[in-house]
């Protein structure tokens, strides 16, 4: 096969090549071994793992144009789903075709998710030691959430209406506990997105351009609603457990607005409320899930493998970690070939800043419920969280640093 030039471009200054160039096609194992780099390198969350995409794919591999992987990075952004793992998705299919971007995926996510499903058969450990330190990955939840709903406050509501839609939000996933009521208050926060929040600065024309068919890309979003709508159907009408799984992690990762961490209160109303995961066990994991490398949705597969009622184990962790993914990828390549145009229309813009400003509001609320009511239990929690909130925010300290500093607190309360 006719190979063309690469792409070639400054690190100091963006390059000056269209993202629309021709890029040299690589092999599998070359992605899959940056992506594998990258999954067990890139911690600290969703825009941390932006950051080190960008220093490998770009400055150093030049895969694409910076201007390139800013629009990628926009598209993500704007679309439900994991960010970070959709760039990295749409890479591998830009370097390597379909199956390239299935060995992006693979190698970023196997090693937290391998991290994870392990800590959730060592969490049946007993002792004071085990208890305390488990306690102390629960209070982690408290510092990280709370640092994510100061920092997505801050950016995604900053003035008075998008400040409201979030109080309204908080309002409604009150008095309407679950998942119910937390697709209610994006849908309400989207609707009122169309109203209050259309004033906006103007979107560029983009620079991005994938040989994804607009066949292909019906047949995902086609695809994305089938499964959205028909999975429920399916998993009542047949009575398995496997498609009840599949079905509540499906969901889940189709509505994750503005951040990995809203995916906390989604994965809470859907895995704690029926009853599949005890509270203690489901914020001790999303604790543990702060100090590996790798997407936040690989906490996925640490709820799959310790579900009780539910396929439980190895097929559980599959099933849960292959559900949550699935919605952003596919609409991710659904929009693909109608990105840019579809992304200059007002009412997508307005619609998103208002469902964004709702998420800010879901995730304030699960800081309290029930992220604050499991983990503070004494003051001594409350100083323990408060030292782990200063150390991201104020000392900006690495999660995995926090994670083992606010366990090993839990463990020496636990002997004290």
């Amino acid at each position: 096969m006719r190979r063309t030039r690469p792409l070639t471009q400054s690190t100091a200054s963006p390059p000056s090549e269209p993202a629309t160039a021709t890029v040299e096609r690589g092999t599998l194992s070359e992605v899959f071994g940056a992506f594998l780099k990258l999954g067990l390198t890139s911690f600290g969350g969703p825009i941390a793992h932006l950051g080190y995409s960008r220093d490998e794919l770009v400055v150093r591999r030049r895969w694409i144009t910076e201007t390139g992987y800013a629009d990628l990075v926009a598209l993500c952004q704007f679309l439900p789903g994991p960010a970070s793992s959709q760039v990295g998705f749409a890479l591998g299919l830009l370097r390597g075709g379909p199956l390239g971007a299935l060995a992006a995926w693979t190698a970023f996510t196997l090693p937290s998710a391998a991290l994870l499903v392990i800590f959730a058969f060592a969490a049946a450990l007993d002792g004071p030691v085990a208890t305390g330190l488990l306690h102390g990955l629960k209070v982690v939840a408290v510092a990280v959430v709370a640092q994510a709903v100061w920092g997505m406050a801050r950016s995604l509501t900053p003035d008075r209406p998008r400040a409201g839609i979030a109080l309204a939000a908080v309002i409604m996933v009150v008095v309407a506990a679950g998942s119910a009521g937390q697709v209610a208050a994006i849908l309400v926060g989207a609707l009122a997105g169309l109203i209050l929040c259309r004033q906006g600065p103007a979107v560029e024309s983009g620079h991005l351009s994938f040989r994804v068919p607009r066949r292909v890309g019906m047949i995902c979003l086609l695809g994305f609603f089938l499964l959205l709508f028909g999975l429920p159907i399916l998993s009542v009408a047949l009575e398995a457990q496997g498609l009840s799984l599949a079905d509540a992690f499906f969901r889940a990762g189709a509505l994750v607005f503005g951040g990995g961490h809203v995916v906390l209160p989604l994965l809470q109303a859907e895995v704690v409320a029926p009853g599949w995961v005890t509270n203690d066990a489901f914020l001790a994991g999303y604790g543990a899930a702060q100090a590996v490398p790798g997407p936040l949705f690989t906490f996925a597969a640490y709820l799959g493998a310790v579900m009780g009622p539910v396929p439980n184990g190895m097929a559980g962790a599959m099933i849960a970690l292959v559900a949550i993914f699935t919605p952003g990828l596919l609409l991710l390549v659904g929009v693909l070939p109608f990105w840019d145009r579809f992304r200059k229309r007002p009412f997508a813009q307005a619609a998103m800043r208002g469902a964004n400003a709702a998420v800010v509001g879901i995730l304030g609320s699960a800081l309290y419920n029930p992220v604050w009511t499991s983990a503070i239990l004494s003051p001594y929690d409350f100083a323990l969280a408060l030292a782990g909130f200063l150390l991201l925010v104020v000392w900006r300290a690495p999660p995995w640093i926090v994670v083992l500093v606010t366990a090993l607190g839990g463990a020496g309360l636990a002997l004290a």
